[in-house]
C-alpha cells in the first residue's frame, strides 16, 4: 500500500502499532466513580473575513464546510446530493452531507460507523481512512462510496446503499492497490475505477512520479475484473516537466466525450486540477490546454484573506443545471499557518465550452459566491442545518442523540460517553491522549481561525493519574492539554504543551474547588489562551498566550486539523509544577 504525500514530510502518518487485545483491556477499565462531568458547552467563531464580508441575500459562502473536511466527493440523485469527505482516524469514518440546494447542508454523521467493520484503533490520525468517492448508478438505482482504508488490513473497500440516509451495507475488500480510488458507471451501465498508483516496478522516473490507472468492475461480484487494469496518465498533465502527485481522479461523460479530472502537484503550496479528454474510458486521454483548472499557487503569498492548497477536486450538476465543483482549500492564520485543516469549498464550473473550467478559480478565491438560480433562502446554521461563517454552537447534552459534529478518535464517542441529569460523563480510560489509542476525549474540529471554546466542569479529580478539561489537539505528538488534576492532597490546574512528543508544563495554579468550573480557550489567530473561573463568570488566565504553532500543519505534519476535545483520562502524567 502506498501513501500519498505532502509537500511537506509526514512523519506522522502511522506512528507506533498496539495490538487489539491491548486496546481491548484498556477499554474496559474504566474509572465511573471518578467520572467529570461537562455541561454548557459553547463555541465561537469570530473571523474577521465574515465580519468584513457580509452576505447579500442571493449569497453564500465558501468554504462550506470549515474545519478538517477534506478531499470531498459528491454525487446527486434527483433533487438530492450527497457529499462525503476524509475522516483519517477520526470516528465515525468518512463524513457525509445531504443537501437538496448545493447551499444548504444537513449533517448525516459517518458512513464507517461500525468499530467491528471499520476499527482505526492503533493508527496515528493521519492514517485511518482518507480520500473517498462517492458515486449514484441510476442503472441499479444504487449509491457506492469508495475508499482507501489505512487500517485493519482493509487497503481500498467499497459499501452500497439505496438510501444514504438509512446506512450502508458492509465494507467490501478490493483486490487491487494504490489510493484515491472512484468508481463510474456509463451510460451503458459498465462500472469502472480510476485510482492513483506507483508506476510499475522499475519505471519511477522522480521523486513523485504517480499514475492513474482504470480498472473495468464487475457489479454482480463488486470487483475489479483482474487483468482489466491500464495505466491512463503517466506523470501528469507533460511527463517530460515531472509533475508530482497526480491523483483524485474523477471519470465523468459529457457530450460523447470522457473526462478524466486530477489533482496534480501535491496536496500543499503547488496544488492544482486538471483536465484530461478521451473517446474511451480506457483512453487514450489527452490533456487540456488550458490546464490547470483550478489553482492558487501563483498569487503573493502575503495576499489578504488567503486561500491556498487548491485541488483535489469534483464535479455535480447543480439544481439550475449549471456545474459546480467541489474542492479542499485552506485559510492560514496571520502567521501563515494551518490550524483550521484542509476545508471543503465550492465554486460555479463554466462548462459550455469542450473544458470545464473553475469560475474564479485561477484568481484568489473570494469568501462568497452565488447560490444557484432558483435557491430561495440561505438557511446554514438554522433549521438543523450545518453553519459557515461565523456562527455560535451551544451544547447542553440534553438530548441522548449527540450533534454529529462531535466525534471519537480511533473508536466510537459511545465507547465512553453517558448522557446524565447534570450533563455529559466521559468515563475515563487509561489512555492518555499522547498514546495511539483510542482515547476518552469527546472531539469538535476547530472551524475558525479566531474562536472561544468554553465548557463547565464537575470533577473532583482522586489522584495524580487522573485529569480532566479541555485538549487542543493537531496529533498525538503536538497538543496542549488543559485540565484539572491533584498534586498529593492538593488540586491543580495546568497547561501542557507537547511537541514531537516532548512535554513541558507552561503553567499551573492551585485551586480550590468548591463548584464547577468554567474553562475556557480562545484563540485569535496563532494566539491561543487557557483560562478558568471558580465562580463561572470571572476568568483567570492560566499563564501568558500561546502559540497556536504546534497546533499546525505547518508544523506538526499530517492530514488533519486542529480539533478541540473534552478531555479525560485515568492514565495522566502530567504534574503541576
Amino acid at each position: 500500500m502506498k501513501y500519498r504525500q505532502l509537500f511537506f514530510l509526514l512523519p506522522l502518518l502511522i506512528l507506533f502499532s498496539f495490538k487489539g487485545t491491548q486496546v481491548k483491556d484498556t477499554l474496559i477499565k474504566r474509572q465511573t466513580q471518578k467520572a467529570p462531568v461537562f455541561s454548557n458547552v459553547v463555541y465561537q467563531g469570530d473571523d474577521n473575513i465574515y465580519k468584513n464580508n457580509p452576505l447579500k441575500p442571493d449569497e453564500f459562502y465558501s468554504p462550506v464546510l470549515q474545519g478538517c473536511y477534506p478531499d470531498p466527493a459528491i454525487t446527486r440523485k434527483g433533487d438530492d446530493y450527497f457529499m462525503v469527505c476524509s475522516s483519517f482516524a477520526m470516528f465515525p469514518g468518512v463524513p457525509i452531507f445531504h443537501s437538496k440546494d448545493l447551499v444548504n447542508w444537513t449533517d448525516l454523521g459517518g458512513v464507517l460507523n461500525k468499530v467491528s467493520e471499520f476499527n482505526p484503533h492503533d493508527t496515528g490520525i493521519s492514517a485511518g481512512v482518507y480520500a473517498p468517492g462517492i458515486t449514484y448508478n441510476p442503472h441499479n438505482d444504487t449509491f457506492y462510496m469508495i475508499v482507501t482504508a489505512f487500517s485493519g488490513g482493509l487497503g481500498n473497500i467499497i459499501v452500497k446503499t439505496k438510501d444514504p440516509m438509512k446506512g450502508w451495507g458492509s465494507p467490501i475488500k478490493l483486490g487491487f492497490e494504490g489510493i484515491d480510488p472512484c468508481i463510474f458507471f456509463d451510460d451503458n451501465g459498465k462500472g469502472y475505477i480510476v485510482h492513483n498508483d506507483a508506476p510499475d516496478k522499475g519505471k519511477e522516473l522522480y521523486q513523485g512520479h504517480r499514475v492513474i490507472k482504470i480498472w473495468e468492475y464487475d457489479l454482480a461480484k463488486d470487483q475489479v475484473i483482474p487483468g482489466t487494469d491500464k495505466i491512463i496518465v503517466d506523470g501528469g498533465v507533460d511527463l517530460s516537466k515531472k509533475p508530482i502527485w497526480i491523483e483524485a481522479p474523477h471519470l465523468y461523460k459529457k457530450d460523447g466525450h470522457y473526462y478524466l479530472m486530477c489533482a496534480e502537484g501535491g496536496t500543499g503550496g503547488n496544488h492544482s486540477e486538471v483536465i484530461f479528454i478521451s473517446d474511451n474510458p480506457k483512453g487514450p486521454f489527452k490533456p487540456a490546454s488550458n490546464n490547470p483548472i483550478l489553482t492558487q499557487r501563483y498569487f503573493p503569498q502575503n495576499r489578504t484573506n488567503k486561500v491556498d492548497w487548491a485541488g483535489h477536486a469534483d464535479l455535480v450538476q447543480g439544481p439550475d443545471n449549471k456545474y459546480y465543483g467541489v474542492f479542499l482549500g485552506v485559510r492560514p492564520n496571520d502567521k501563515d499557518r494551518v490550524n483550521t485543516g484542509r476545508e471543503t469549498f465550492m465554486l460555479p464550473v463554466d462548462w459550455s465550452g469542450t473544458f470545464p473550467v473553475f469560475e474564479n478559480g485561477l484568481v484568489p478565491l473570494e469568501p462568497k459566491i452565488k447560490m444557484p438560480k432558483g435557491v430561495s433562502e440561505n438557511k446554514t446554521g438554522k433549521d438543523g442545518f450545518f453553519p459557515n461563517g461565523n456562527f455560535t454552537f451551544t451544547e447542553n447534552f440534553t438530548s441522548e442523540k449527540l450533534d454529529y459534529r462531535w466525534i471519537g478518535l480511533r473508536g466510537p464517542r459511545e465507547n465512553f460517553i453517558a448522557v446524565t441529569k447534570k450533563g455529559l460523563q466521559i468515563n475515563p480510560f487509561e489512555v492518555n491522549i499522547k498514546e495511539v489509542k483510542p482515547t476518552s476525549t469527546l472531539f469538535y474540529r476547530q472551524m475558525h481561525n479566531a474562536f472561544s471554546f468554553a465548557t463547565t466542569i464537575d470533577y473532583k479529580p482522586e489522584s495524580e493519574k487522573d485529569l480532566a478539561g479541555i485538549v487542543c489537539l493537531q496529533n498525538e505528538r503536538f497538543n496542549y492539554v488543559f485540565g484539572i488534576t491533584k498534586k498529593g492532597k492538593d488540586t491543580y490546574i495546568l497547561l501542557e504543551r507537547t511537541e514531537k512528543g516532548q512535554s513541558k508544563i507552561i503553567a499551573s495554579a492551585k485551586i480550590d474547588i468548591k463548584k464547577p468550573v468554567r474553562l475556557q480557550v480562545k484563540a485569535a489567530g496563532d494566539s491561543y489562551e487557557f483560562s478558568y473561573a471558580l465562580n463561572g463568570a470571572d476568568f483567570i488566565n492560566l499563564g501568558e498566550s500561546v502559540s497556536g504553532d504546534i497546533l499546525s500543519t505547518n508544523m506538526a505534519g499530517g492530514f488533519t486539523g486542529a480539533l478541540v476535545g473534552l478531555y479525560a483520562t485515568a492514565a495522566n502524567d502530567a504534574q503541576p509544577q
